[in-house]
């Protein structure tokens, strides 16, 4: 698991010479009606086990949550069943609106 700083990310959606990787946000909903990433396919921690199979393993996967704690527990977890390129966003959406938007809502 490697791990991703809110700029990389942004920077590396912004570049359209690379494809975009596959944004999963580990979140309860409730965290998720406050702010998101656009694009982000949601699946709350307690489910990844039982959704895995909704996840490309082919795919680079950036895990997201609240500071990064959750995130990084399923980044763990993707990379022991077999998931080979995943990134955890360091910091989660709380340094994403503190390093690239300011105007997403904070909790």
């Amino acid at each position: 698991m490697q791990q991703l700083r809110a700029r990389q990310l942004a920077d590396w959606l912004a570049d359209e010479s690379r494809p975009d990787p596959v944004l999963l946000d580990v979140r309860e909903s409730v965290e998720l009606d406050i702010c998101r990433l656009e694009g982000s396919q949601h699946i709350p921690m307690h489910l990844v086990p039982m959704r895995l199979a909704e996840i490309d393993p082919t795919q680079e996967v950036v895990v997201i949550c609240h500071h990064g704690g959750r995130s990084m527990q399923v980044a763990m977890f993707l990379e022991h069943n077999g998931f080979s390129t995943v990134y955890n966003l360091m910091g989660g959406v709380e340094a994403w609106a503190g390093e690239v938007d300011p105007n997403m809502r904070r909790y």
